[in-house]
């Protein structure tokens, strides 16, 4: 079991600079430890990855708002990959809970939005800086 994720909570949705993240990893001892960032304590050298997913996450279409999102390392299996490409990739799996205007509330994942599924190595070692991996 992997108990390693990252939760980013939209308090106001749509309003994209406003959040709270969560990483939640086991320590050397085996103990599951969470540590919470807003934008203010997210080091610079990391904030280009973390727009890059909001990109993601905001460009979903119809009417939905995202606001909670989990944040999962996965290999992403590249069947349709050329001879010289590898089989696999380290990747970030997002499923976001959104609502629309009308208070309907929805899970969506990759199944819904092929985009969900990250490999940009940028954001994998986003997720690894703040899980400490």
């Amino acid at each position: 079991m992997n108990n390693t994720e990252i939760q980013i909570q939209f308090p106001e949705p749509g309003n994209w600079k406003r959040f709270i993240l969560t990483a939640i990893f086991p320590d050397s001892n085996g103990f599951v430890q969470s540590r919470r960032f807003t934008r203010d304590n997210i080091p610079a050298d990391q904030a280009p990855a973390l727009a890059a997913a909001v990109t993601v996450i905001a460009s979903m279409g119809e009417d939905w708002q995202a606001v909670q999102v989990w944040a999962r390392l996965d290999d992403f299996i590249n069947f349709d990959r050329r001879t010289d490409e590898p089989t696999s990739v380290e990747s970030i799996w997002l499923t976001v809970e959104a609502v629309n205007p009308q208070g309907g509330r929805r899970t969506f994942t990759a199944t819904d939005y092929p985009e969900f599924i990250i490999t940009d190595p940028a954001a994998v070692a986003f997720f690894k800086h703040f899980t400490k991996q």
